[in-house]
């Protein structure tokens, strides 16, 4: 089971970032997907989930209306596009496998993270 995360960078405030994770097939196939982020010195915290059956999102208070959660269920891959970035954006970000929840304990399965840093 393995999950691999890619895409983060630097981007300016009000800038974008695409964010991808790429499962293996038996960690894919039937599993809700999350994004989690970890602010510098912060808990990690829920950004957004994507139903397997339908595609159906589900977005933090904080990014709702600037992410975009999608997932291509051919390629095995669900992507987070981040648009009108903020500084406060900057964390690491996590892919999971296993839920559509706010709560990393509904998770079955984690990927490293990527670092994306928002300068103002």
């Amino acid at each position: 089971v393995q999950l691999q995360a890619y895409g983060g960078g630097l981007a300016q405030a009000g800038g974008s970032l695409r964010l991808s994770c790429a499962a293996s097939r038996r960690t894919f196939t039937s599993y809700d997907m999350g994004w989690f982020r970890q602010p510098p010195g912060k808990e990690r915290e829920f950004v957004a989930a994507i139903t397997w059956s339908d595609g159906r999102p589900y977005y933090s208070d904080s990014v709702k209306g600037r992410f975009t959660i999608s997932r291509d269920n051919a390629e095995n891959t669900v992507h987070l596009q981040m648009n009108s970035l903020k500084p406060e954006d900057t964390a690491v970000y996590y892919c999971a496998a296993g839920g559509y929840s706010v709560k990393r304990s509904d998770y079955n399965f984690w990927g490293q993270g990527t670092l994306v840093t928002v300068s103002s």
